[in-house]
C-alpha cells in the first residue's frame, strides 16, 4: 500500500519540512527539516520521486526513494522549479533583470541536466507568468512562447528549433497531455475589429491554409483558459472581458465554449446569469463540471454534446474538484465564501458529505482518491494558518495550525502517477478519527432593534433550486430543444411578471381563483424534485384538464354520459389531491 509513505511537504515561517501521511502524520525523516525564513520555491518530480527547493542560497535536488542529495546548485535568487515530466530536466526561473553593460538583460530561466547536473540552456524569460516550457508526457517535444510565436524543441535538444508555430501575436498556448500524436491549441486575441480565437492544431501540421483541426472565434475576450481532457480529444475554453459592459458584474463576463478535435465547437448554454467561477473535467474525459451563476451559484455537469446531465441546484460554492479517479466531485465555496463543501458520488449522484473547511485557501486531493488536504495559507490570509487532512466521508484525520506569530506558505500531496494507487468503492460510513471535531461556528444573520423579540420569517434574499438529475430518463419526453427551452423560459417570465403585476395591484386581496379556474392555472410545469411525485401531478392535471373539458361541453349544451357527470364530480378532491401534493404534504 503506496499510502503508508505518501507524504506531504509544507513550507513556511517554521521553515520546510515533510509529514508522512495517513494514517501516522508524523514529521518525515526523507527530508530533515530546513529552518529558518529562506525558502522560497520547492516541487516534486510527477512521479514524486525527486523533491527539490531552494534556501536562498542553493537549489538543492535529493532522491525521496533512497534519501541522498543529487545535485546542489548556485541559485540563491531562484523563485520557481519545475522538473520535466520523466525527470529529465530541472526548470529553474528567477527574475528578469538588465544591467548597464547588458541592456538585453541576463538569462534567467535555466535548464539542468537532472542525471549530470550540467546546464543544457539558459533562456531569457521576462515574465513569471507561464514561465516554465511545456514538456509532452515522453517530453520528445518542448514548447515555449517565444515573442508571440510558439517555438517547439524536439527530444531535449535546446539549440535547435524543430519548429515554429508563427500566428499573429499568440497570447497563450497549451499543450495536449497524452500521448502522440501530440495537439497544442493557441490563443490570439482579437485587435482592431477583429475577433479573439482559439485553433487546435496537429503537430507539426501547422503550415498549409486548412491545417488547423479546429477554430472558434468570439469577440468578447480579454483573456482565456484553455482545459485540455485527458484523452485529448476536446478543449474547453473560459473566455473572460476584464469589464461587464452591462455593468451586472464586477468579475467581467465569462463565456464558456467547447472545440474538439474533430472540429466540432459549440458555446456551452450556462442557465444562469453571472460569473463562471470554475469549469473541471472528468478524468473520464466524457463530461465536465461548471460552476456558475450569482450566488448563490448554480454547479452543472454536461456530456460532450454540451447537454446537461446533472445539475446540483444552487448553494454557496466557486470551486469544483473531482478525484483522481473522477469517482467522486467535491463542490466548494473557498475565498470570500464560508468554506462548505459537498462531497458527491458521481455515479449514483447521492450527497456522501458535507464538511466545513472555514477560511481555506487551497484545496487538493490526494493521489490515493481517499483524502483531501485543506489549508489557510499566507499571504492570502495572515491569520488561523494551518492545514487539515480529511477523509472524504468529513472526518479529520489531522490537523496542525501554526502558532500565532508564524505563517503556512505552501502546502503540498506527493504526487504519484496514475494506476499506482487502484480505485475504491465508495463508503458513506463516515471514518473514524481521533481528532476531536469543531463545530463550525455558525453567524446568526444580522437583525435591526426594531425585530429583535419578534418571530423571524423565513424570508430569502436569493430563490434555492434543488439538485436534479438531467439525463432522459427512459420513457421520458425527449430533452426540450434549445428553442423550445427559450420559449419555455420566456414563458415562464412572463407568467411571473403577471402574477407580480396581480399580486402589486391588490396588496391586501391576494387573488383567489374561483374553483373552475383552478386547474387552468395549475397547469405550469411544478417539479417537486421527486419524480414518483411528479409523476402523479402530472396524471392529476390531465384528468383535471379532461374535466374542464366536459364542463365546457356540458356548458355548451351537450347531453353527457354518466360516467362523465361522475367524473366532474370528483373535481374538488382531486384539486385538494393536487394542492397536497404540490404543497409536499
Amino acid at each position: 500500500e503506496p499510502s503508508s509513505c505518501l507524504l506531504s511537504a509544507i513550507r513556511g515561517s517554521e521553515g520546510l519540512y515533510m509529514v508522512n501521511g495517513p494514517p501516522h502524520f508524523t514529521e518525515s525523516t526523507v527530508f530533515p527539516r530546513e529552518s529558518g525564513k529562506n525558502c522560497k520555491a520547492y516541487t516534486f518530480s510527477k512521479d514524486g520521486t525527486l523533491f527539490a527547493w531552494g534556501n536562498g542560497e542553493k537549489i538543492n535536488v535529493i532522491s525521496v526513494t533512497n534519501k541522498g542529495l543529487l545535485h546542489s546548485f548556485d541559485l540563491p535568487k531562484a523563485v520557481c522549479l519545475e522538473f520535466s515530466p520523466k525527470n529529465t530536466v530541472l526548470a529553474t526561473w528567477q527574475p528578469y533583470t538588465t544591467s548597464k553593460d547588458d541592456a538585453a538583460g541576463i538569462p534567467n530561466l535555466q535548464l539542468y541536466d537532472v542525471k549530470t547536473g550540467t546546464c543544457l540552456k539558459s533562456f531569457i524569460q521576462k515574465k513569471m507568468q507561464n514561465w516554465c516550457p511545456s514538456w509532452s508526457e515522453d517530453e520528445t517535444l518542448c514548447a515555449r512562447n517565444v515573442n508571440n510565436e510558439v517555438h517547439f524543441f524536439e527530444n531535449n535538444n535546446f539549440n535547435t528549433i524543430a519548429n515554429k508555430l508563427h500566428l499573429k501575436k499568440i497570447n497563450d498556448f497549451v499543450l495536449s497531455p497524452g500521448p502522440q500524436p501530440y495537439k497544442v491549441a493557441v490563443y490570439v486575441p482579437g485587435s482592431k475589429g477583429a475577433p479573439s480565437f482559439v485553433r487546435l492544431y496537429q503537430y507539426p501540421n501547422f503550415d498549409e491554409p486548412h491545417a488547423a483541426l479546429a477554430n472558434k472565434s468570439f469577440f468578447k475576450a480579454d483573456k482565456v483558459t484553455m482545459l485540455w481532457n485527458k484523452k485529448a480529444t476536446a478543449v474547453l475554453v473560459i473566455a473572460s472581458t476584464d469589464v461587464d459592459k452591462t455593468g451586472a458584474s464586477y468579475y467581467g463576463e465569462q463565456t464558456l465554449h467547447y472545440i474538439a478535435t474533430n472540429g466540432e465547437s459549440a458555446v456551452v448554454q450556462l442557465p444562469k446569469n453571472g460569473p463562471i467561477y470554475d469549469v473541471v473535467w472528468n478524468s473520464s474525459s466524457t463530461e465536465f463540471c461548471a460552476v456558475y451563476g450569482f450566488m448563490p451559484a448554480k454547479a452543472t455537469v454536461f456530456n460532450l454534446k454540451c447537454d446537461p446531465v446533472f445539475d446540483f441546484g444552487t448553494g454557496p460554492r466557486n470551486a469544483a474538484y473531482y478525484s483522481p479517479h473522477g469517482h467522486i466531485l467535491v463542490l466548494a465555496g473557498f475565498g470570500n465564501l464560508r468554506g462548505q463543501m459537498e462531497v458527491w458520488d458521481v455515479k449514483k449522484y447521492k450527497l456522501i458529505s458535507k464538511p466545513v473547511a472555514s477560511d481555506s485557501t487551497y484545496f487538493a486531493w490526494c493521489p490515493d482518491g481517499e483524502h483531501i488536504l485543506t489549508a489557510t495559507c499566507a499571504p492570502r490570509l495572515r491569520v488561523n494558518n494551518g492545514y487539515k487532512i480529511w477523509h472524504y466521508t468529513g472526518s479529520v484525520l489531522h490537523k496542525y495550525d501554526v502558532p500565532s506569530n508564524a505563517e503556512l506558505w505552501q502546502v503540498s500531496w506527493q504526487p504519484f502517477l496514475d494506476g499506482i494507487f487502484p480505485e475504491k468503492a465508495i463508503t458513506y460510513q463516515v471514518v473514524p478519527s481521533d481528532v476531536p471535531s469543531e463545530e463550525p461556528k455558525v453567524a446568526t444573520a444580522y437583525r435591526p432593534p426594531a425585530l429583535r423579540n419578534k418571530p423571524v420569517t423565513n424570508s430569502k434574499l436569493h430563490e434555492e433550486e434543488p439538485p436534479q438529475n438531467m439525463k432522459p430518463q427512459p420513457g421520458n419526453d425527449k430533452p426540450l430543444s434549445k428553442t423550445a427551452l427559450k420559449n419555455q423560459r420566456k414563458h415562464e417570465a412572463k407568467k411571473a411578471a403577471k402574477q407580480e403585476a396581480r399580486i402589486d395591484k391588490s396588496p391586501d386581496m391576494a387573488p383567489v381563483p374561483t374553483p373552475q379556474s383552478t386547474p387552468r392555472n395549475t397547469i405550469s410545469q411544478s417539479t417537486s424534485g421527486d419524480p414518483e411525485t411528479d409523476k402523479k401531478i402530472k396524471n392529476l392535471k390531465k384528468k383535471l384538464k379532461a374535466i374542464e373539458q366536459l364542463k365546457e361541453q356540458a356548458a355548451a349544451g351537450k347531453q353527457l354520459e354518466k360516467n362523465q357527470l361522475e367524473k366532474i364530480q370528483k373535481e374538488k378532491a382531486l384539486l385538494q389531491e393536487l394542492e397536497d401534493l404540490e404543497l409536499g404534504i
